[in-house]
């Protein structure tokens, strides 16, 4: 199984996610859960249109950490 990191961001009416290791896949929703299911597809999707067009799959080389930091 393969592990793709994705990025949700939070807009003024709506989520948006992408995938950074696979350039141009994103999608929007309303909700994480939405988001989830979402990016889900367009990653499948855009995979399969690599395949199609011939085109190697991206292996994952993002990393995701958090740091805490104190703001006030």
């Amino acid at each position: 199984m393969t592990k793709y990191a994705i990025v949700i961001e939070k807009g003024p009416n709506n989520l948006s996610a992408y995938v950074p290791d696979l350039p141009g896949c994103i999608t929007t929703g309303k909700t994480v859960e939405e988001i989830e299911r979402n990016i889900r597809e367009a990653v499948e999707l855009h995979l399969e249109g690599l395949r199609e067009d011939g085109l190697p799959i991206p292996e994952p080389s993002t990393a995701v950490r958090y740091i805490e930091l104190q703001t006030a």
